[in-house]
């Protein structure tokens, strides 16, 4: 029987892209979603790709949410820890509320979302947990202290759920991509893309939502079993670690 996969943040950008390629890589695929309830019924309408809608930042919701994708698909065996937030800002203008929301929503949301399918995962000696962590969170980047230590957290939560859970078959890994192509970074302006970007990259250009998605399939499979606590750096080049 098919594996299954559950992608936070697994309708939009990146995560439909790695939704997508997990479903046609033979995974049964459930992809969670916060709120565009349009955006999540379109993917859906279009992928034939189960949909779960709950907020990540809380574990009650997370525990909830993993139970119902059990009910439906069946045991969570691979989990991307994909959705995440900005709220941009210089730190000395910041507020609580900027610093709070972000740090909940991109990493305490790795606990809520690991904690209720990790003793699974050990059980039955297999298991897969691909968290996206950024450029951002190896290098820090101006106006994203909140963001930049959520990420730069995101790798080493999974370097230490790596060692804990390596002899119960169970693998931990990170992507950090650069500059994807998704539509919140496509919204930069021309110029601002032009002149400040892209010159930063080597490649030239921007990356593919489906070349994260196909690094994440690479990780979830049988093939990458040997890897785990690794960080794979995609982002043409930008930045080197």
């Amino acid at each position: 029987m098919a594996r299954v996969a559950l992608v936070t943040g697994g309708t939009r950008g990146i995560g439909a892209a790695i939704s997508k390629a997990l479903k046609a890589a033979g995974y049964r695929v459930a992809a969670n979603y916060g709120g565009n309830d349009e955006a999540a019924m379109k993917f859906k309408a279009e992928t034939g790709i189960a949909v779960f809608k709950w907020d990540i930042g809380s574990f009650d919701a997370c525990a909830a949410g993993a139970k119902k994708v059990k009910a439906d698909l069946g045991p969570v065996e691979v989990l991307v820890n994909n959705a995440g937030i900005t709220r941009d800002g210089m730190f000395h203008k910041m507020t609580a509320e900027q610093w709070t929301i972000v740090i909940n929503t991109n990493l305490n949301s790795l606990f809520n979302m690991c904690r209720p399918v990790i003793e699974g995962m050990r059980e039955r000696g297999f298991g897969r947990i691909v968290n996206i962590s950024s450029i951002n969170g190896q290098k820090g980047q101006m106006g994203q202290t909140n963001y930049s230590a959520a990420k730069a957290g995101e790798l080493g939560f999974t370097k230490a759920l790596a060692q804990e859970n390596a002899k119960k078959g169970v693998t931990v890994n990170a992507i950090c991509p650069g500059y994807i192509a998704t539509e919140m970074v496509k919204a930069m302006p021309r110029d601002v893309l032009e002149k400040n970007v892209l010159p930063q990259i080597p490649l030239g250009r921007l990356g593919e939502p489906e070349e994260i998605a196909r690094c994440v399939v690479f990780l979830a499979s049988d093939d990458a079993g040997y890897i785990t606590g690794s960080t794979l750096t995609v982002n043409g080049g930008q930045y080197f670690i």
